[in-house]
């Protein structure tokens, strides 16, 4: 049988929860990443040295990779003091390449074979992209960074995100799409991981012509001033307003109950209505929900030296079981034109 072509797009610790399970399986993964992250090590890094941002790239290759732990935990170690306290050892690493070898996405290819990654990781540019945020009060900041820490955005919210000057798309990011069978989106953060791929023409265009079966892995969480409130609907609804109505095929969603403790926790930081809950009645898409125990069980611990783990989602999704519900779902028409045959 031949092997499954899965395109995932989104970023950070979403990307990484899901790759990390995916990778287990008999498939060809590409992982387009965003290239707007300018916060933390990744923003001191492309502001000193001219780079394009390493880190969500960083944690995707990692997740990829078939290389021993050592060298996994090497690229997430993050210095705690001196003059690279904050940074994190393989955002260096994926720079220097960038460096060596004269771009980017040719630093990323040299970082793969170094790395023995399971897959490629590609930029969905390799032009320097900033994410701009316009505010319900009209006001417009610069910088995707905001998303984490601005008071304004939690208080006014955000009305739309734009990148300023629009870059193209990396050629292989474009090609990818294009011969996938399954593209899934998320999770992630909508306005900092997932949107700004979007953002770039080409990938939007490419995923509104794609035959793939697109899979919205829908968070666990909602953020203040950003999605409040939001539903799997809401959701589908403004990722759709980019690649197309009636685009996305499934959404997985998480119907195991998180804790009271964490809730209660998550709710101080976001405010009320923070944890996405399923209503059936406020479903209007075609798309079909695949509801299962996706909750990671262990509560996610903020990691010394790390300038943003405080503003980190600690409710996650469990790798291993989100990865297998996935497969179930790109094996349904398989076993669905048996069973035909059958009867």
């Amino acid at each position: 049988m031949q092997r499954k072509k899965i395109v995932t797009i989104g970023g950070g610790t979403g990307s990484f929860t899901l790759l990390s399970g995916l990778k287990k399986y008999p498939i060809d993964i590409t992982a387009i990443v965003s290239m707007a992250d300018d916060g933390g090590s990744t923003g001191v890094l492309r502001d000193e040295l001219g780079v394009l941002p390493p880190g969500d790239v960083r944690q995707c290759l990692v997740a990829l990779s078939d290389s021993p732990e050592m060298l996994r935990n090497l690229m997430n170690y993050r210095f705690e003091d001196g003059g690279l306290k904050g940074h994190n050892f393989g955002n260096l690493f994926i720079s220097a390449l960038e460096k060596i070898n004269g771009s980017f996405s040719k630093g990323v290819e040299q970082a793969i074979k170094i790395l023995d990654v399971k897959g490629m990781v590609v930029p969905v540019s390799d032009e320097s992209m900033r994410l701009f945020i316009e505010l319900n009060n009209g006001k417009v900041l610069a910088g995707e960074s905001n998303l984490d820490h601005n008071e304004e955005i939690r208080e006014a919210g955000i009305k739309d995100v734009f990148l300023k000057p629009k870059v193209g798309a990396y050629k292989k990011s474009v090609e990818s799409i294009q011969t996938a069978d399954v593209i899934m989106i998320g999770p992630g953060d909508l306005y900092g991981s997932i949107l700004p791929i979007f953002l770039v023409k080409e990938i939007a265009d490419a995923v509104k012509k794609s035959k793939a079966k697109i899979i919205f892995n829908c968070n666990l969480t909602n953020k203040k001033g950003q999605t409040d409130n939001f539903t799997i609907d809401d959701y589908v609804e403004m990722l759709e307003k980019y690649i197309g109505k009636g685009k996305i095929n499934f959404v997985t969603f998480n119907n195991n109950k998180i804790p009271v403790s964490l809730v209660r926790k998550y709710e101080k930081r976001e405010g009320n209505g923070s944890v996405i809950v399923f209503d059936n009645g406020q479903k209007r898409g075609e798309y079909k929900i695949v509801m299962a125990d996706l909750l990671r069980k262990e509560e996610v611990k903020e990691k010394i030296g790390d300038f943003l783990s405080g503003t980190r989602s600690f409710i996650r999704h469990d790798s291993d079981k989100l990865a297998k519900v996935l497969m179930m779902i790109i094996e349904l028409g398989e076993y669905e034109n048996i069973i035909k045959e059958i009867v």
